[in-house]
């Protein structure tokens, strides 16, 4: 019960963080009347083309994004029309929240511990990570997963555009051994400075933003899966196996502790060692079609 409780009160502090922004927690309006368009049962194909076609400029990132090499289409497509009916509502609504999100990754380094760039890049690569995982695991949420990755640490931008102050805070506050391995746990030391860690800050944006709870409960337990609610844990298992698998090589690591794959989310994907090596000889070549994609 009082972890229950914990759990609400950082949940408050996050939602009240949120509500005091303007920028981040603002998507285009575009973007946002995709989300709710592709949410409603009602909505069509012809829908969805004519509201990606009031705004240009989104257009033709999503095209650029579905023409990419990371789709590996076997030709290029000219029209929003044709990218639904080749991929989907879905995969066309992610495509264009990936296409939105890379703009609030801009404004360079907050101090030695920390770049947004370097957050993105590491986003960018849980995020190719995942998808290679869920296709690996048979899940046809490929894309859901992949946005997922992308949207998992967005908590830590939402603190920096809360409190810059106490962000520098956090990070002056860590501990790391020899060799840049964090000694005490990066969560606990947001939650001292702000009352709320980045995965509380991450669930309220999405919460704000009103997109799905398989989203919302990626960026709020994609370190805690078991904390997810039974039926809703995948995606966060997901995004926890593929966040380790994608700091292998370095990279954005300093809210990983530990950096074993327990065989309960093993299980819970439905995969093995096989699968996982499987991802590990892909991830390189996909995280360059993904970057010359994505990155800002």
């Amino acid at each position: 019960m009082m972890q229950a409780q914990s759990y609400d009160a950082h949940m408050l502090v996050a939602h009240a963080a949120v509500k005091q922004l303007s920028h981040i927690a603002t998507l285009p309006e575009v973007t946002l009347g995709i989300i709710e368009l592709v949410e409603n049962p009602n909505s069509s194909a012809h829908d969805l083309n004519q509201l990606i076609g009031r705004d240009p400029a989104l257009s033709a990132r999503i095209l650029k994004v579905v023409n990419s090499a990371f789709y590996g289409l076997p030709r290029q497509i000219g029209s929003i029309n044709r990218a639904i009916s080749m991929l989907g509502l879905n995969a066309v609504k992610n495509i264009a929240i990936a296409a939105s999100l890379a703009k609030l990754f801009r404004g360079g380094a907050l101090c030695d511990r920390f770049d947004a760039k370097e957050l993105w890049d590491h986003s960018i690569a849980v995020a190719t990570a995942a998808r290679l995982l869920a296709k690996e695991a048979r899940m046809s949420s490929g894309d859901e997963a992949f946005l997922g990755g992308l949207m998992h640490d967005i908590g830590i931008m939402v603190a920096l555009q809360s409190d810059r102050a106490k962000l520098v805070q956090v990070f002056s506050d860590m501990q790391f051994d020899g060799n840049g391995k964090p000694l005490i746990d990066f969560r606990m030391a947001e939650r001292a400075v702000y009352g709320a860690d980045h995965c509380h800050f991450g669930e309220a944006l999405c919460e704000q933003w009103k997109f799905p709870r398989s989203l919302a409960l990626s960026c709020g337990h994609h370190h805690d899966p078991l904390c997810a609610p039974a039926e809703s844990r995948q995606i966060p298992w997901l995004i926890f196996v593929a966040e380790r698998l994608a700091t292998e090589g370095g990279g954005f690591a300093i809210d990983i502790l530990d950096r074993s794959i327990p065989r309960e989310a093993l299980e819970s994907l439905g995969i093995g060692t096989p699968q996982l090596d499987a991802v590990r000889s892909q991830l390189a070549e996909k995280l360059a079609e993904a970057q010359a994609t994505l990155s800002v």
